[in-house]
Formats: structure tokens, C-alpha cells, sequence
């Protein structure tokens, strides 16, 4: 580009001063002075030029840094030429209502791919940002820290399958190879290891072991299984909570097709571990089900790391700390490319108060898929802790246009910090919302009030949450201890919490672990909270994290 406008500019200039020079003497040959003044100028203005154009690049890259994911903008790294992104192929299909299959296509040769040692693939949740969206092949490169992008369609009709696929340089938009693959439903996974292994071929990338004879493993032998699994996996990818018993009924529809399905099983243990998150079940009854599914998915597989990963979201749960790490770390050895697991490993770290070793985590879930909304959510209030705004408004605006609207939160509390309230209050109501299910119609906007509010409006926010405690549910929802830590109820929010019926204390306790939990976390009944949440033996096995230590009584303190 700087070449380009060099060009036109001197090229401009040139004619210029030979029209002023020459006037009406058009027909008159330049002389030999006149050569060697354009030679002069030519040479003063290529070099100012070119002393300016970096400033211009780099306005247009600090332009285009707006829309790098936080990672990727705060240390960006040159892009290994090995890299690639897999965008979520097109449905061709005559009735245009295979959109889940070819999704699931496009997803699982991204994960065998991702299974390559030697090649570095951008993260699901990324790459399918792209969806319908049309973007420049540089663009997406540049987003995803990747040299080339591979894209396709699927055309299923009946029991056939077209799949066509294209790799493309992302710098320049060449297509460096494309091919159509036919076959039956019951081919698939031999055309999608077909394409993978062309594309290791095309990038030049070394496969070992196991891999120099088979990338995409023959998961399930009955093609209707394999769809069904296909079709709950677009539920729980979109964490479609209205869908998701629907979706467990097709996993168990799937595994009485094929028993020895493993990865159906895992699935079903993933979506039946976070069900009570999204929908009104019985989470003991869900939990119990997911176990169940992982300890059969690890029987049948042990090279899975999925069904770990859920086991440690089950165990985190049933607040069994140390299981549940040592799950979730079970889960990242076996799938290091995961990034919900390493993301999944970072709120088990943040759980027990290991936050910058959760920090650590979130940033390599964000440096595999580096818009992994919930990931992103997290990373902004950590950077607001750190005093970082800016990097927290960033990271919790991008979490937002992946459509987690919790990360509205972050926002209102550098609104906040910024003195502006009115704002910060709407905004904390939106971001609150979807965490006080249960609460009262206007629960988020009372809580707001009294976070940022005076005396009355924390006064107005605690009645609300005792009118919640009042109606005696089941489950407590995390939610109502984090909110009587947020009006200034420290004592009564350590008190609730920790009750064994608390549903899901990931929220509360990174908060506890912030600066809004320091007057929690210097009440001498914090000692009492740590030992009957359980957090006690992590410790002692673990070791407290930074900030806490271990007395003479075997109690802990933190700052």
C-alpha cells in the first residue's frame, strides 16, 4: 500500500512540474538539467514519503486493532504460516435445513485439525463468528492470527453427502487448493479425514504417531446416531437452554443406537452438567446423569478429554474442590487445544481463589479461540480488578457482540469508575439479568440501584433478596449471596454461601476473591466459611492461594 500511494503521488508530482516548467512547449524534449531536478525531486519526496507512510500504516492498524479479539491486540505475534481457521460451511442442501449438519461437518475436521501438533487451529466460537458475515479473507486472518482459512458447503440429499472444500492464503485471498468429495452418510467421517489430511498435506505439516494413519476417528458406526449427536451438539454450542432437554433426548436416543458411542456420551454428560444453569430442572437428578455418562465415556474412550472436563464441572458443582481440579486438569492434558476446558480449568483456579493462575488459563483459552464470549466476560473484570479499564471495556464489548449479555456488568463498572452512574445502572440491570432467574420481574434494576446506590437503595436491594430467601426454593441460586455482598452484607452473604444448596458458586466467589470481597474476607467468620465450603482441604493439599495463609489452628486467613 505504501508503495502504491509512493507511486501515484511522485507520479503526480512529476507531471506536475513539467506542466509548469514546460507550458505551452509540449513538444519540446526534457533536458538533461531538468532530468536530474525531477531525479532530486523524485528522491526528497520517496524518502518523505516513506517516513510518513509508516505513520499512516500504523493508524490503519491501530484503526484495525479495534476489532482484534483483547488477546491478540495486546501482543500481537507474527502468524505461523502452519495456522488456519475452519469456518462453518454452507448449507446447499435442497430444503436449506441442514444447517446443524453442516456445522458439524465444519466442527469436527476443525477438531481433528486442532489435534495436530504441529499446526496451529483458531477455536470454534471464532472462527463460526464468521457465520453469513461475508468478511474479507485478510480480515478474518488477521481477527484469528491465522496464514490460511479453509471454507466449503455440504449438500445432503437423502442418504448422499457433497462436501466441497477450499484452502485460502488469508493474506492475499489465493486459493491454494479446493476439492468435492461424494458419498453416502455413512462416508462421512472417511471424507472429512480425506480433508484433513489434504489440508496437513497442503501446509506441509509433520503428523506423528497415531496420525500418520488416521486423523478423524470412525466415531459411531450408525449415520441416524451420528445426526442426532450432530443436532445436540448445535444446542449445546449455542447453550440453548429451552432446547436442551430436547437435546439430551437425542443423545439418549443416539447411544441406544449405538451403545459404544463414546463421544455421545460425553456429550450428554456436558449437556446434563450444565442444564440446571439454563433451564428448571432437579440439578441433583442432572448431575447424577452426567456422572454416570462421563465414567461410561471414559470407559469406552480413555483418550477423551471432554467427559473429564464435565466431571470437573460436576465435582465444582458438589463443591469436591480437589476433584474437581484434578478433572479438570485431566481434561486439558488430554485435549490441550480444548479451550472451553482450559477455560473450564481457569474457573476452577478462580473457584478457589487461585486468580492468577485463572487469569493464566482464560488468556490461553483466548489465545486458542480468541472470542470465546464467557472467557471474554471474565477477562474483563479481571482487567478491571487490575485497573485496567480500557482492556476491560475492550474485552467485555467483544464478549457482548457474541452475545453474552452478562458482560454488561464489566461495562457499568468502568461507567461507574468513571462517574458516570445514571449510565452504570443500566447497565449493570441489563449484564444482571440472566443471573437472577427466580428473583422478582425487576430484581436486576434493584440491584443496580443499590450497588451503585445511598443507604436506601442498598436497603431496597436486601428486601428484594429476602423476599427471594422467603419464598424457600429449593436451590438457592448463587445469585442472592452475590447480591448481598454487593449491598454491603458481607456477614449474611458468607453466611448463605456457604450452604451446601448454593447452585453454581463460580459467581460469587470470583467476586469474593475481587476487592468487593475484602470486607468479607477480613470477617473472623471467613475461617468458618472456608472450612464448611470445602475450600480448607483444596488448600491444604494445594496450597492457599496468593494473598492467604494457614494458622496455628489449622484455620486460614486472607487479605
Amino acid at each position: 500500500m505504501r508503495v502504491a500511494v509512493a507511486v501515484a503521488v511522485l507520479g503526480v508530482l512529476v507531471v506536475l512540474v513539467l506542466a509548469w516548467y514546460h507550458g505551452e512547449r509540449g513538444a519540446q524534449k526534457v533536458s538533461g538539467t531538468e532530468l536530474l531536478i525531477l531525479s532530486l525531486l523524485l528522491l526528497i519526496g520517496g524518502v518523505i514519503l516513506w517516513r510518513v507512510a509508516p505513520g499512516v500504516g500504523a493508524s490503519s492498524h491501530a484503526a484495525d486493532e479495534q476489532h482484534l479479539p483483547v488477546s491478540a491486540a495486546l501482543g500481537q505475534t507474527p502468524v505461523d504460516r502452519k495456522s488456519i481457521a475452519v469456518l462453518p460451511f454452507t448449507d446447499l442442501s435442497p430444503g436449506h435445513d441442514q444447517e446443524y449438519f453442516s456445522d458439524g461437518m465444519a466442527e469436527e475436521i476443525l477438531n481433528a485439525l486442532a489435534q495436530v501438533r504441529d499446526l496451529k487451529v483458531a477455536g470454534r466460537t471464532s472462527s463460526f463468528h464468521f457465520k453469513g458475515l461475508n468478511e474479507d479473507m485478510r480480515t478474518i486472518g488477521g481477527i484469528l492470527g491465522v496464514a490460511n482459512v479453509l471454507e466449503g458447503s455440504v449438500r445432503k440429499q437423502g442418504d448422499r453427502v457433497r462436501i466441497t472444500a477450499q484452502l485460502i492464503q488469508a493474506s492475499d485471498g489465493f486459493h491454494l487448493w479446493s476439492s468435492t468429495y461424494d458419498g453416502d452418510l455413512k462416508d462421512v467421517f472417511e471424507l472429512q479425514e480425506r480433508i484433513a489430511r489434504t489440508i496437513t498435506e497442503q501446509l506441509q505439516v509433520i503428523l506423528a504417531g497415531e496420525q500418520k494413519t488416521r486423523l478423524v476417528p470412525v466415531a459411531t458406526t450408525s449415520p441416524e446416531a451420528h445426526e442426532l449427536y450432530l443436532q445436540a451438539t448445535a444446542v449445546f454450542n449455542h447453550r440453548d437452554g429451552a432446547r436442551m432437554a430436547d437435546a439430551i433426548a437425542k443423545l439418549q436416543q443416539a447411544i441406544r443406537l449405538d451403545p459404544k458411542f463414546a463421544r455421545a456420551h460425553a456429550r450428554l454428560a456436558s449437556l446434563a452438567a450444565i442444564i440446571s444453569a439454563y433451564a428448571d430442572v432437579d440439578q441433583g437428578q442432572s448431575l447424577a446423569m452426567a456422572e454416570h455418562e462421563a465414567n461410561i465415556a471414559i470407559e469406552l474412550d480413555p483418550a477423551l478429554g471432554e467427559p473429564h472436563a464435565a466431571l470437573g464441572t460436576i465435582f465444582d458443582y458438589r463443591r469436591q474442590w480437589l476433584a474437581a481440579r484434578t478433572e479438570a486438569e485431566r481434561a486439558t492434558a488430554l485435549d490441550p487445544a480444548d479451550p472451553n476446558a482450559v477455560f473450564w480449568l481457569g474457573l476452577d483456579f478462580a473457584d478457589g481463589g487461585y486468580i492468577t493462575e485463572a487469569v493464566a488459563m482464560i488468556d490461553r483459552a483466548l489465545a486458542i479461540d480468541p472470542l470465546l464470549p464467557n472467557a471474554l466476560a471474565w477477562r474483563a473484570f479481571y482487567h478491571f480488578n487490575a485497573g485496567d479499564r480500557e482492556n476491560a471495556r475492550r474485552a467485555a464489548q467483544l464478549s457482548m457482540d457474541q452475545g453474552m449479555l452478562a458482560a454488561e456488568r464489566n461495562i457499568a463498572l468502568v461507567s461507574h469508575a468513571e462517574g458516570r452512574d445514571a449510565d452504570a445502572v443500566a447497565q449493570f440491570a441489563r449484564g444482571a439479568q440472566a443471573s437472577l432467574a427466580g428473583f422478582p420481574e425487576n430484581a436486576s434494576v434493584i440491584l443496580a440501584e443499590g450497588f451503585f446506590g445511598d443507604a436506601k437503595a442498598k436497603a431496597r436491594g436486601v428486601a428484594m433478596v429476602d423476599e427471594y430467601l422467603a419464598s424457600h426454593p429449593k436451590y438457592v441460586s448463587h445469585a442472592a449471596p452475590w447480591s448481598l455482598l454487593l449491598l454491603g452484607q458481607p456477614a449474611r452473604a458468607l453466611a448463605l454461601a456457604q450452604q451446601p444448596q448454593t447452585i453454581n458458586d463460580t459467581l460469587f466467589l470470583n467476586w469474593l476473591w475481587s476487592p468487593w470481597g475484602e470486607p468479607a474476607r477480613k470477617l473472623p467468620q471467613f475461617a468458618e466459611f472456608v472450612r464448611k465450603s470445602g475450600l480448607n482441604e483444596l488448600w491444604d493439599q494445594r496450597g492457599p492461594p496468593e494473598g492467604c495463609r494457614r494458622g496455628a489452628s489449622g484455620d486460614y486467613a486472607c487479605d
